[in-house]
């Protein structure tokens, strides 16, 4: 599969799919990017489990952090990788092996070769994407926050000049 563009169909049907993430690098730091995503997709119906071995036996967000995937104890539905495309190998490899269904490589994540690895093991995968921004993205509501709709944006205004 070419990883460049989903298709929204796809990205529906894998989000549709997904009961239960497993979050590698997820972190107990809540100013942290996969913080703000854990608890999104919680709020959104999913069981996200946390995955960090530096915060293993913390609970984050009513949830126990594990050191591994494959202390998980129960069927993983989509594995949400919050580490750098290198790490992304290995991490795949054990989503592998834990019978998940989804490798969801997190922004400026991408490593081919674990793609490869994971779709000819008939796992479904997505690179260099958010799932919070896609599903926030498919269900409208990022134009609730003025994305979309011109509320938000980065060009500056024109000033007018005033007469008088």
């Amino acid at each position: 599969m070419q990883h460049d563009t989903y298709s929204n169909d796809y990205i529906r049907n894998v989000l549709r799919d997904t009961k239960t993430i497993a979050m590698v690098g997820a972190s107990t730091n809540w100013n942290r990017p996969s913080y703000f995503v854990m608890k999104y997709m919680q709020a959104k119906g999913f069981r996200v489990i946390p995955v960090n071995p530096r915060s293993a036996g913390e609970s984050l967000l009513g949830e126990t952090v594990v050191s591994s995937l494959a202390d998980i104890e129960t069927p993983i539905d989509m594995v949400d990788i919050f580490r750098n495309s290198e790490a992304a190998g290995p991490i795949t490899d054990e989503a592998i092996a834990c019978n998940a269904k989804i490798v969801w490589m997190q922004f400026t994540v991408r490593n081919e070769e674990a793609a490869a690895r994971a779709e000819a093991a008939g796992l479904r995968v997505i690179m260099d994407r958010c799932p919070k921004v896609e599903f926030s993205r498919l269900s409208g509501e990022l134009s609730w926050n003025g994305f979309n709709s011109r509320v938000i944006t980065s060009k500056r205004r024109r000033l007018q000049q005033r007469n008088g």
